[in-house]
């Protein structure tokens, strides 16, 4: 069952106006689309390739000579892992300035580079974060909301028969190469269960004081390793949305991982029965995914995407560049007890759209202005540019 599927990321297109930084979770698939993709690339140099790693971090002048040496100094230059030695981008800041050259610079943490280089580079180069699959290129593919819930969509994992050992070598993978690499996390074990703890709350909003509690250390560890999580891209935060004035607005943010796959395995579930409250939550937890995925590819600012919660009880799931509402239900039939949030929220008179999405089979325009729209629907149209 493995192949290669067509991402739908323009990075080609990025890189014609100038060089870019991507970034992404390792086994996202940015390698594979540098090797299918990318129009030829004049030069491609892996940071994890330890020698050229040692031989960059005592001598960086050596990317010069060896550009100038090709005779390289226009088209497309890609640097692999480049948070691995951020002291490169100096060089690669010198000759953005001196040549035609447009680096497209990869990497699977920010870390490192937000505390010592990123600024180097100022405007001079993009950024976009590279995510697992999303619906566009996996539509087509007939995978139900089951297999999407079980295998994730890293390519790799959607792609095999064989998903349950890769997600399991992923995140051994991840806590041996990211969080060692990052030596803040000193006593492994309770970050083996901390990393449960965020899996098994992934969606809900973040009480650093309880998982600091469960986990058995401090709330200002509890907090930086949330920190690292987000930093090294396994995780990402949906901030409170605050303008409502007739119910008072929750002040804390949400957490979700970033594949709904790697949850379901650092939980320890072998299944998300549908029914459940899991189910649920992980249909949030996946239109979460795609809803940050096309604010990033469509370059119109994650920072649109918030969520309402009311002091007294009412939610709203998603609010989108403060547009329009989004409510997940995993009904097959939509209640008036499926409506109470989006309804509270239309008091307030602030958003453009209501939108329920749910698995109800067709989609319907209620009487008070609610759209409700199948998931497949909903991401149809999300990805057409129609939600906004």
């Amino acid at each position: 069952m493995d192949h290669y599927i067509e991402r739908i990321a323009e990075i080609g297109k990025r890189l014609e106006k100038k060089s870019l930084f991507l970034f992404g979770p390792r086994q996202t698939g940015k390698s594979s689309y540098i090797k299918h993709q990318l129009a030829e690339p004049r030069l491609v140099w892996t940071l994890l390739d330890n020698e050229l790693y040692r031989d960059l971090s005592t001598r960086p002048s050596i990317l010069r000579t060896t550009l100038r040496a090709k005779g390289i100094s226009n088209g497309v230059v890609v640097l692999d892992e480049i948070q691995r030695l951020p002291d490169l981008l100096n060089e690669v800041h010198m000759l953005i300035e001196e040549t035609d050259i447009h680096f497209l610079l990869t990497g699977s943490s920010a870390r490192k580079l937000k505390k010592k280089g990123v600024n180097l580079l100022g405007g001079r180069a993009g950024r976009l974060n590279f995510h697992p699959l999303v619906w566009p290129e996996i539509k087509d593919s007939g995978a139900s909301l089951d297999r999407i819930f079980r295998s994730g969509l890293l390519p790799a994992a959607f792609t095999s028969d064989d998903y349950e050992s890769l997600l399991s070598d992923y995140a051994g993978l991840y806590v041996k190469e990211e969080i060692e690499a990052e030596r803040e996390v000193r006593n492994l074990p309770p970050f083996w269960e901390f990393l449960r703890i965020a899996a098994a709350e992934s969606g809900e909003i973040t009480n650093y004081e309880n998982v600091a509690r469960d986990v058995g250390i401090s709330g200002v560890s509890v907090r930086e390793w949330y920190r690292i999580l987000i930093d090294t891209l396994i995780g990402f935060e949906v901030p409170p949305y605050r303008k409502t004035k007739i119910r008072k607005p929750n002040a804390s943010s949400k957490f979700y991982l970033f594949d709904v796959g790697v949850t379901r395995k650092l939980q320890g579930l072998s299944a998300i029965e549908e029914g459940s409250a899991e189910f649920g939550r992980y249909l949030e937890n996946y239109i979460a995914m795609e809803i940050r995925s096309y604010l990033d590819y469509s370059g119109l600012d994650n920072e649109g995407l918030s969520y309402w919660h009311a002091q007294s009880g009412q939610e709203v799931d998603f609010i989108i560049k403060e547009k329009t509402a989004v409510e997940v239900k995993a009904a097959k039939r939509v209640s008036p007890r499926d409506l109470k949030g989006l309804k509270a929220l239309m008091e307030e008179g602030l958003m453009e759209k209501y939108i329920l999405v749910c698995r109800e089979e067709y989609p319907q325009l209620l009487d008070n202005g609610i759209l409700i729209l199948p998931y497949r629907d909903f991401l149809s149209s999300l990805w057409s540019g129609k939600i906004l």
